[in-house]
């Protein structure tokens, strides 16, 4: 009996130790919870539980001068080139041409048979006077009334009709002598000494380089932008040298394959410069002294708007922008930021709103 008793009190003492020892290990880490609690709320709690700062690159927005330039591919032509050919039919009895050299406006160039038009036009003038000795003799007997009117109309119709013959034969004379329409250089010569030429025979050709034309297309948005009198530069492909040159003619209709707009320009040639030569050439549009430029990473572009991440009193904020100008690095801005604001360059993907920020680098 006395055995039992003790292990009765046993099993209650340990019982007993077993609820101590539970309510001290309670005790114990309840002020451990609430220090684990604390950093959360030191870092700002509610929405800003859990913030980071995000080391990140700036720039400062600043006025500068921009000037809008736009580049263009175009192509050297002559002031005025033709295709030397004949108006008829014949054989060559004189060249009075070399190749590749200057002329002036009205040399003779090049010389076809013309003997039996000469020939020709011999005959009708004597027949011309014959015609007209015989009216003379008509019309002194009409007088007396020795011959009808009629008589005397008919001959005086036959004067006139020699007189227009001559005047076709000699036209056709002037066709056989093939004169420069304009001063300028000659190309190749194609044919030679007795041949026989057509109208569609190429002799040669004649360009006027000096000044040339520079043809070249611009996007439409560009149409108010651009007007006659502008200055633009030029370069071609194997020369350093820059060459300028002015607006004088630009196409009234807009191309709808390309929406472009096509312009010519008048360059002076001193005779580097060759018809057909490929020209780079750029338009300077107009100088903005005051133009807020950003670097290009800079901008997020979204479906309906464009974006750009600034610091706000240390935070991070976005701002909806417009852009115009655009070159290798830097992108205009034309609304949504203001000269001095700090704009976010670089760790724009893990930026959120009113996230803290530090700088690593700010120019």
């Amino acid at each position: 009996m006395a055995g039992n008793k003790k292990i009765l009190k046993t099993v209650l003492f340990l019982i007993v130790a077993a609820v101590v020892i539970g309510f001290i290990i309670t005790k114990a880490t309840a002020p451990g919870k609430k220090t684990e609690q604390t950093p959360d709320k030191a870092a700002g709690g509610g929405k800003g539980a859990g913030a980071k700062n995000l080391l990140v690159d700036a720039y400062v927005v600043k006025p500068t001068s921009l000037n809008e330039t736009i580049e263009a591919s175009g192509t050297l032509q002559s002031n005025e080139e033709v295709q030397v050919q004949a108006e008829i039919t014949g054989r060559i009895t004189g060249l009075f041409f070399k190749e590749g050299t200057q002329v002036t406006q009205g040399t003779l160039l090049v010389k076809i048979y013309d003997e039996d038009l000469k020939a020709q036009l011999q005959k009708l003038e004597l027949q011309r006077q014959l015609a007209k000795t015989t009216l003379e003799r008509q019309e002194n007997l009409l007088k007396i009334n020795g011959i009808s009117r009629q008589d005397v109309d008919v001959t005086r119709n036959q004067v006139s009709a020699y007189g227009a013959d001559i005047e076709y034969t000699r036209t056709q004379l002037q066709k056989t002598e093939l004169r420069a329409p304009f001063s300028g250089r000659l190309g190749l010569r194609n044919v030679s000494l007795g041949a026989i030429v057509t109208p569609t025979t190429i002799i040669t050709t004649l360009q006027q380089i000096d000044p040339l034309k520079v043809d070249f297309s611009v996007p439409e948005k560009y149409r108010t932008a651009i007007a006659q009198g502008d200055q633009v530069d030029f370069k071609v492909a194997g020369d350093q040298q820059t060459y300028k040159g002015r607006i004088y003619a630009i196409d009234p209709k807009i191309d709808l394959s390309t929406r472009t707009i096509k312009i010519r320009a008048l360059v002076p040639n001193a005779g580097k410069l060759l018809p057909g030569a490929f020209a780079r050439v750029l338009i300077s549009l107009k100088n903005m002294p005051d133009a807020l430029m950003i670097p290009t990473q800079a901008v997020i572009p979204g479906t309906r708007d464009k974006k750009v991440a600034i610091a706000d009193s240390g935070k991070a904020k976005f701002v909806i922008v417009e852009t115009g100008i655009r070159n290798a690095d830097n992108v205009q801005v034309t609304s949504g930021l203001n000269p001095g604001d700090t704009v976010i360059t670089s760790g724009i993907m893990q930026l959120r709103p009113k996230m803290v920020l530090k700088y690593n680098e700010i120019k």
